[in-house]
Protein backbone atom coordinates (compact mmCIF):
# COMPACT_ATOMS: atom_id res chain seq x y z
CA UNK A 1 0.00 0.00 0.00
CA UNK A 2 1.30 3.18 -1.25
CA UNK A 3 -1.16 5.63 1.11
CA UNK A 4 -2.24 5.94 4.17
CA UNK A 5 -5.79 7.33 5.26
CA UNK A 6 -3.24 9.84 7.81
CA UNK A 7 -1.42 10.78 5.26
CA UNK A 8 -3.43 11.24 2.16
CA UNK A 9 -6.39 13.74 1.26
CA UNK A 10 -9.91 12.34 1.87
CA UNK A 11 -11.08 11.72 -1.96
CA UNK A 12 -14.69 10.83 -2.55
CA UNK A 13 -15.31 8.88 -5.95
CA UNK A 14 -19.07 9.96 -7.19
CA UNK A 15 -20.61 7.16 -9.66
CA UNK A 16 -23.74 8.05 -11.87
CA UNK A 17 -25.34 5.27 -12.33
CA UNK A 18 -28.72 4.43 -14.90
CA UNK A 19 -29.96 0.76 -15.78
CA UNK A 20 -25.58 -0.42 -15.82
CA UNK A 21 -25.46 -2.54 -13.17
CA UNK A 22 -23.19 -4.75 -14.80
CA UNK A 23 -20.82 -2.28 -15.76
CA UNK A 24 -21.30 -0.19 -12.40
CA UNK A 25 -20.26 -3.38 -10.87
CA UNK A 26 -16.90 -4.05 -12.89
CA UNK A 27 -16.55 -0.56 -11.99
CA UNK A 28 -16.28 -0.54 -8.14
CA UNK A 29 -14.44 -3.97 -8.43
CA UNK A 30 -11.67 -2.26 -9.73
CA UNK A 31 -12.21 0.63 -7.27
CA UNK A 32 -12.35 -2.00 -4.97
CA UNK A 33 -8.54 -2.89 -5.33
CA UNK A 34 -7.04 0.95 -5.51
CA UNK A 35 -3.95 1.29 -3.17
CA UNK A 36 -4.47 4.51 -1.90
CA UNK A 37 -6.91 3.96 1.78
CA UNK A 38 -8.91 7.01 1.98
CA UNK A 39 -11.23 6.61 -0.36
CA UNK A 40 -15.26 6.65 0.00
CA UNK A 41 -17.67 5.78 -3.13
CA UNK A 42 -21.37 7.11 -3.31
CA UNK A 43 -23.37 5.72 -6.37
CA UNK A 44 -26.12 8.19 -7.19
CA UNK A 45 -28.94 5.74 -8.81
CA UNK A 46 -30.27 7.91 -11.48
CA UNK A 47 -33.47 6.05 -11.19
CA UNK A 48 -32.99 2.66 -12.64
CA UNK A 49 -36.13 -0.31 -13.39
CA UNK A 50 -33.71 -3.00 -13.39
CA UNK A 51 -32.78 -3.29 -10.02
CA UNK A 52 -29.49 -1.99 -10.50
CA UNK A 53 -30.11 -0.51 -6.64
CA UNK A 54 -30.44 -3.80 -5.24
CA UNK A 55 -27.66 -5.74 -7.47
CA UNK A 56 -25.44 -2.92 -5.82
CA UNK A 57 -26.22 -2.63 -2.83
CA UNK A 58 -25.92 -6.35 -2.25
CA UNK A 59 -22.00 -6.55 -3.83
CA UNK A 60 -20.76 -3.41 -2.36
CA UNK A 61 -22.30 -2.91 0.77
CA UNK A 62 -19.86 -0.58 2.20
CA UNK A 63 -20.60 1.99 -1.24
CA UNK A 64 -23.27 4.36 -0.48
CA UNK A 65 -25.38 4.19 -2.70
CA UNK A 66 -28.71 7.29 -3.28
CA UNK A 67 -31.67 6.20 -5.50
CA UNK A 68 -32.62 9.72 -7.01
CA UNK A 69 -36.34 7.94 -7.77
CA UNK A 70 -36.33 9.64 -10.84
CA UNK A 71 -33.66 10.08 -13.58
CA UNK A 72 -32.79 13.26 -13.23
CA UNK A 73 -30.10 13.63 -16.39
CA UNK A 74 -25.96 12.96 -15.67
CA UNK A 75 -25.29 16.69 -14.28
CA UNK A 76 -28.23 16.69 -11.65
CA UNK A 77 -27.52 12.77 -10.54
CA UNK A 78 -23.71 14.33 -10.20
CA UNK A 79 -24.40 17.18 -8.70
CA UNK A 80 -26.31 14.91 -5.73
CA UNK A 81 -23.36 12.74 -5.29
CA UNK A 82 -20.98 15.76 -4.93
CA UNK A 83 -22.87 17.54 -2.46
CA UNK A 84 -23.01 14.39 -0.39
CA UNK A 85 -19.11 14.87 -0.88
CA UNK A 86 -18.62 18.14 0.21
CA UNK A 87 -21.12 17.73 3.11
CA UNK A 88 -18.89 15.53 4.01
CA UNK A 89 -14.64 15.80 4.69
CA UNK A 90 -13.62 15.02 1.01
CA UNK A 91 -10.70 17.30 -0.03
CA UNK A 92 -11.13 16.23 -3.47
CA UNK A 93 -14.13 14.35 -5.64
CA UNK A 94 -13.57 11.62 -8.21
CA UNK A 95 -16.12 12.03 -10.93
CA UNK A 96 -15.92 8.40 -12.77
CA UNK A 97 -18.04 7.05 -15.11
CA UNK A 98 -19.99 3.79 -14.51
CA UNK A 99 -18.46 2.13 -17.73
CA UNK A 100 -15.08 2.44 -16.76
CA UNK A 101 -12.20 0.08 -15.30
CA UNK A 102 -9.43 1.49 -13.34
CA UNK A 103 -6.13 0.03 -12.47
CA UNK A 104 -5.14 -0.29 -8.79
CA UNK A 105 -2.70 2.66 -8.91
CA UNK A 106 -5.26 5.34 -10.30
CA UNK A 107 -6.54 7.56 -8.05
CA UNK A 108 -3.13 7.66 -6.41
CA UNK A 109 -1.16 9.16 -9.05
CA UNK A 110 -4.45 11.41 -9.67
CA UNK A 111 -4.11 12.73 -6.14
CA UNK A 112 -0.01 13.15 -6.54
CA UNK A 113 -0.77 15.10 -9.38
CA UNK A 114 -3.32 17.17 -7.83
CA UNK A 115 -1.25 17.82 -4.51
CA UNK A 116 2.13 18.85 -6.98
CA UNK A 117 0.08 21.23 -8.75
CA UNK A 118 -1.80 23.78 -6.10
CA UNK A 119 -3.37 25.80 -9.24
CA UNK A 120 -5.49 22.58 -10.37
CA UNK A 121 -8.81 23.11 -10.24
CA UNK A 122 -9.34 19.58 -12.35
CA UNK A 123 -6.79 16.78 -12.95
CA UNK A 124 -7.51 14.93 -16.43
CA UNK A 125 -7.09 10.77 -16.48
CA UNK A 126 -5.82 8.95 -19.82
CA UNK A 127 -8.19 7.34 -21.05
CA UNK A 128 -7.82 4.26 -23.23
CA UNK A 129 -10.59 2.16 -25.22
CA UNK A 130 -11.43 -0.98 -23.21
CA UNK A 131 -12.12 -2.92 -26.59
CA UNK A 132 -8.21 -2.01 -27.54
CA UNK A 133 -6.23 -0.29 -24.78
CA UNK A 134 -3.53 0.20 -27.10
CA UNK A 135 -5.43 3.21 -28.78
CA UNK A 136 -5.91 6.50 -26.74
CA UNK A 137 -9.77 7.92 -26.43
CA UNK A 138 -8.81 10.59 -25.05
CA UNK A 139 -6.04 12.47 -23.55
CA UNK A 140 -7.84 13.93 -20.89
CA UNK A 141 -10.07 15.78 -23.08
CA UNK A 142 -10.00 18.25 -25.61
CA UNK A 143 -10.85 21.66 -27.39
CA UNK A 144 -13.68 23.16 -28.09
CA UNK A 145 -15.11 25.82 -30.08
CA UNK A 146 -17.98 27.33 -28.06
CA UNK A 147 -19.39 29.45 -30.94
CA UNK A 148 -20.92 26.27 -33.06
CA UNK A 149 -19.98 23.95 -30.09
CA UNK A 150 -17.54 21.87 -31.79
CA UNK A 151 -15.26 19.83 -30.05
CA UNK A 152 -12.50 17.39 -30.84
CA UNK A 153 -10.33 15.02 -28.61
CA UNK A 154 -6.65 15.30 -27.88
CA UNK A 155 -4.71 11.89 -28.28
CA UNK A 156 -1.29 13.29 -27.40
CA UNK A 157 0.17 14.99 -23.96
CA UNK A 158 -0.89 18.96 -25.00
CA UNK A 159 -1.30 21.60 -22.84
CA UNK A 160 -4.84 22.88 -22.18
CA UNK A 161 -5.43 26.36 -22.59
CA UNK A 162 -8.12 28.32 -23.51
CA UNK A 163 -11.22 27.05 -24.79
CA UNK A 164 -9.79 23.20 -23.42
CA UNK A 165 -11.79 20.84 -21.46
CA UNK A 166 -11.26 17.48 -19.43
CA UNK A 167 -13.46 14.87 -19.95
CA UNK A 168 -15.65 13.70 -16.96
CA UNK A 169 -15.65 10.22 -17.71
CA UNK A 170 -12.92 10.27 -14.82
CA UNK A 171 -11.71 13.71 -13.54
CA UNK A 172 -10.62 14.37 -9.48
CA UNK A 173 -11.74 17.80 -8.64
CA UNK A 174 -10.51 20.09 -5.89
CA UNK A 175 -13.11 21.37 -3.12
CA UNK A 176 -12.09 24.49 -3.10
CA UNK A 177 -12.33 24.99 -6.51
CA UNK A 178 -16.18 23.30 -6.50
CA UNK A 179 -16.85 25.96 -3.85
CA UNK A 180 -15.84 28.90 -5.80
CA UNK A 181 -16.74 27.97 -9.23
CA UNK A 182 -20.00 25.68 -8.63
CA UNK A 183 -21.07 22.52 -9.30
CA UNK A 184 -22.51 21.06 -12.81
CA UNK A 185 -24.87 23.26 -14.80
CA UNK A 186 -28.37 21.13 -14.73
CA UNK A 187 -29.60 23.15 -17.55
CA UNK A 188 -27.99 19.98 -19.95
CA UNK A 189 -29.76 16.16 -19.57
CA UNK A 190 -25.92 14.96 -20.67
CA UNK A 191 -23.65 16.48 -22.64
CA UNK A 192 -21.62 19.79 -22.61
CA UNK A 193 -21.72 19.54 -18.76
CA UNK A 194 -18.34 18.89 -18.30
CA UNK A 195 -16.79 21.37 -21.37
CA UNK A 196 -19.42 24.33 -19.49
CA UNK A 197 -18.08 23.64 -15.90
CA UNK A 198 -14.51 24.01 -17.49
CA UNK A 199 -14.96 26.82 -19.46
CA UNK A 200 -16.55 28.66 -16.26
CA UNK A 201 -13.38 27.38 -14.42
CA UNK A 202 -10.92 28.77 -16.57
CA UNK A 203 -12.37 32.53 -15.94
CA UNK A 204 -10.92 31.98 -12.85
CA UNK A 205 -7.41 30.77 -11.46
CA UNK A 206 -8.07 27.89 -11.60
CA UNK A 207 -6.12 25.36 -14.21
CA UNK A 208 -6.51 21.54 -15.89
CA UNK A 209 -3.63 19.80 -15.49
CA UNK A 210 -3.18 15.81 -16.78
CA UNK A 211 -1.99 12.89 -14.94
CA UNK A 212 0.06 11.64 -17.76
CA UNK A 213 0.47 8.34 -16.22
CA UNK A 214 -3.16 7.61 -15.73
CA UNK A 215 -4.40 4.48 -18.07
CA UNK A 216 -8.32 4.38 -17.22
CA UNK A 217 -10.58 1.50 -19.64
CA UNK A 218 -13.31 3.04 -21.17
CA UNK A 219 -16.15 1.49 -22.75
CA UNK A 220 -17.87 4.58 -24.23
CA UNK A 221 -21.41 4.75 -24.45
CA UNK A 222 -22.08 1.71 -22.97
CA UNK A 223 -24.93 3.08 -20.96
CA UNK A 224 -26.81 4.00 -24.29
CA UNK A 225 -28.60 1.05 -26.35
CA UNK A 226 -28.75 1.45 -30.04
CA UNK A 227 -32.03 1.73 -29.88
CA UNK A 228 -31.73 5.27 -28.10
CA UNK A 229 -29.66 6.68 -30.75
CA UNK A 230 -32.41 9.35 -31.91
CA UNK A 231 -33.26 10.40 -28.51
CA UNK A 232 -29.39 10.66 -27.73
CA UNK A 233 -29.20 12.96 -30.97
CA UNK A 234 -32.08 14.63 -30.20
CA UNK A 235 -30.40 15.65 -26.31
CA UNK A 236 -27.11 16.53 -27.88
CA UNK A 237 -28.56 18.54 -29.95
CA UNK A 238 -30.82 20.52 -27.41
CA UNK A 239 -27.53 20.40 -25.05
CA UNK A 240 -25.19 22.29 -27.48
CA UNK A 241 -27.64 24.96 -28.36
CA UNK A 242 -27.73 25.71 -24.68
CA UNK A 243 -24.06 25.63 -24.20
CA UNK A 244 -23.84 27.92 -27.76
CA UNK A 245 -25.99 30.09 -25.74
CA UNK A 246 -24.47 30.40 -22.67
CA UNK A 247 -20.82 30.42 -23.91
CA UNK A 248 -20.12 32.43 -27.57
CA UNK A 249 -21.02 36.10 -27.87
CA UNK A 250 -21.61 34.69 -31.73
CA UNK A 251 -24.59 32.76 -30.44
CA UNK A 252 -26.92 33.91 -33.25
CA UNK A 253 -24.36 32.82 -35.89
CA UNK A 254 -23.39 29.76 -34.09
CA UNK A 255 -27.01 28.30 -33.24
CA UNK A 256 -28.43 28.22 -37.23
CA UNK A 257 -24.72 27.24 -38.39
CA UNK A 258 -24.56 24.04 -36.10
CA UNK A 259 -28.32 23.31 -36.86
CA UNK A 260 -27.20 23.34 -40.45
CA UNK A 261 -24.24 21.48 -39.84
CA UNK A 262 -25.33 18.89 -38.20
CA UNK A 263 -28.66 18.72 -40.19
CA UNK A 264 -26.07 18.55 -43.63
CA UNK A 265 -24.40 15.63 -42.12
CA UNK A 266 -27.25 13.04 -41.59
CA UNK A 267 -28.66 13.81 -44.72
CA UNK A 268 -25.70 13.23 -46.68
CA UNK A 269 -26.12 9.91 -44.47
CA UNK A 270 -29.27 9.59 -45.62
CA UNK A 271 -30.06 9.14 -42.00
CA UNK A 272 -33.38 10.28 -41.82
CA UNK A 273 -34.65 9.37 -38.09
CA UNK A 274 -30.90 11.03 -37.23
CA UNK A 275 -32.20 14.33 -39.31
CA UNK A 276 -35.59 13.75 -37.55
CA UNK A 277 -34.21 14.02 -34.37
CA UNK A 278 -32.02 16.76 -34.85
CA UNK A 279 -35.18 18.93 -35.49
CA UNK A 280 -36.84 17.86 -32.84
CA UNK A 281 -34.04 19.14 -30.61
CA UNK A 282 -34.46 22.22 -32.36
CA UNK A 283 -38.11 22.55 -31.47
CA UNK A 284 -37.57 21.86 -28.03
CA UNK A 285 -34.44 24.36 -27.32
CA UNK A 286 -36.83 27.23 -29.26
CA UNK A 287 -40.23 26.62 -27.47
CA UNK A 288 -38.27 26.28 -23.95
CA UNK A 289 -38.65 29.42 -21.69
CA UNK A 290 -34.81 31.30 -21.82
CA UNK A 291 -32.82 31.08 -18.89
Amino acid sequence: MHDTADASPSVCCVIVNWNGWQDTLDCLSSLRTQDYRNLQIVVVDNGSTNDSAGRIRSAFPEVTLIETGKNLGFPKGCNVGIQTALAGSAEFVWLLNNDTVCPQDTLRKLVRRAMASPEAGLVGTVLLYAHDPTQVQAWGGGKVRPWIAYSTHFHAPVKFDKNCYTTFASVLARRAMLEEVGLLYEGFFMYCDDTDLCLRMQETHWKIVMAEDTAVLHKEGASTPKSQKPFMTKTITVSSLRFIRRHSRLALIGMPLYLALRSGNRIVQRDWNGLRAVWQGATEFVREPMP
